[in-house]
């Protein structure tokens, strides 16, 4: 367990290069990503290539300063919780949000076969707005 709780931890506290590395790394072949409802990027993504396209190089050429800061981890079993907030800038509308998120991964053979984000997508879709 403590190994998992790691392996999820290596993916948020280095920089965003080391993290990325990490991630891509730790994800299973055919892990599953899931994005929640209400957040822009919903939906769940299957596959390092598909979880990379569809979220993180969104997040990278859609945001200025998107960053993900966890404040508590909690291991139990292959389960791994990683509660935090989202901040960011959305260069489409200079809107700035911060979001507190928690994510529930599954690790499996020291790989992460799945992920799902909880979050407060009200705050994001906020700064995504013009009105």
């Amino acid at each position: 367990m403590r190994a998992n709780l790691e392996i999820i931890r290596a993916t948020y506290e280095g920089s965003s290069e080391d993290n990325g590395r990490n991630l891509l790394a730790a994800l299973a072949p055919d892990a599953t990503w899931t994005e929640a409802e209400g957040f822009p990027y919903a939906g769940t993504y299957v596959g390092p290539d598909a979880i990379v396209a569809g979220v993180f190089h969104r997040l990278a050429t859609e945001w200025l300063g998107y960053r993900a800061d966890v404040h508590t981890y909690i291991g139990h079993d292959d389960r791994v919780a990683a509660f935090g907030v989202y901040s960011g800038t959305y260069k489409a509308t200079g809107r700035s949000m911060t979001a507190s998120f928690a994510h529930l991964y599954q690790v499996r053979d020291g790989k992460i076969a799945s992920m799902v984000q909880y979050v407060d997508s009200h705050m994001v879709m906020k700064a995504l707005s013009t009105d």
